[in-house]
């Protein structure tokens, strides 16, 4: 059973939280976040890369001089891939990287990444924000206040929060999400996780779904 902190925005300690990491997940196993971060990273991947075979450069297909005679090595046309401005053997063409791990496996993940940062106490829990509008500077101040201003951060909010998604999207090293939407990779990326109380009542619970559709 862990004993945490809860702060206010001006970064005053106004009671405590506890909670148990084998609530959220029985065991963590790394091999397993592991595997479903190299899948969302898999899934972010573009795919069309691309070069050109010794059939698709320009080029006339004429043998460059005479089979012998010569003094120079045979040579064929000067689109083979030995040649400069020739084809790329074994060449890369457009593709697509992702795949999908099973969902059950995905969810336990994306628990197991929370119960680690709570286990190496990397999260911060916050009682309410109180942004009513668009305000970069208290949102600054409140990340400050609660000395995460020099780290990457992920705000988990208990539902959607325009104002708050709005104060946060121009400061550099922030990322903001609903529970509902949280994932291993955007769990682990960070260096620290800030949530509210509400937000962590329902991950303690249970009331968050991972995503349907990958990253």
């Amino acid at each position: 059973m862990a004993t945490l902190p809860i702060y206010n925005a001006a970064g005053t300690e106004v009671g405590t939280y506890e909670i148990d990491p084998s609530q959220i997940a029985a065991s963590i196993s790394k091999q397993l976040m592991h595997d479903v971060v190299v899948m969302y990273q898999a899934n972010l991947r573009q795919g069309s890369h691309s070069a050109k075979t010794r059939g698709e450069v320009s080029g006339h297909k004429k043998k460059m001089y005479r089979q012998k005679g010569t003094g120079n090595a045979r040579a064929g046309h000067k689109r083979t891939n030995i040649r400069r401005g020739g084809g790329v053997g074994h060449t890369i063409k457009p593709r697509d990287y992702s795949y999908r791990l099973p969902r059950k496996a995905i969810k336990l993940a994306t628990r197991m990444a929370i119960a680690s940062k709570i286990a190496d106490n990397e999260i911060v829990i916050l009682d309410q924000f109180g942004i009513d509008s668009p305000k970069t500077k208290q949102l600054a101040g409140v990340l400050k206040a609660l000395k995460l201003d020099g780290s990457t951060t992920l705000i988990a909010t208990a539902g959607q929060d325009k104002a708050l998604y709005m104060s946060g999207r121009n400061i550099e090293g922030l990322s903001i999400s609903d529970v509902r939407d949280l994932n291993a990779l955007a769990v682990l990326k960070p260096r620290r996780m800030l949530v509210t109380k509400e937000a962590l009542d329902r991950i303690k619970d249970g009331s968050f779904a991972e995503p349907l559709v990958a990253v």
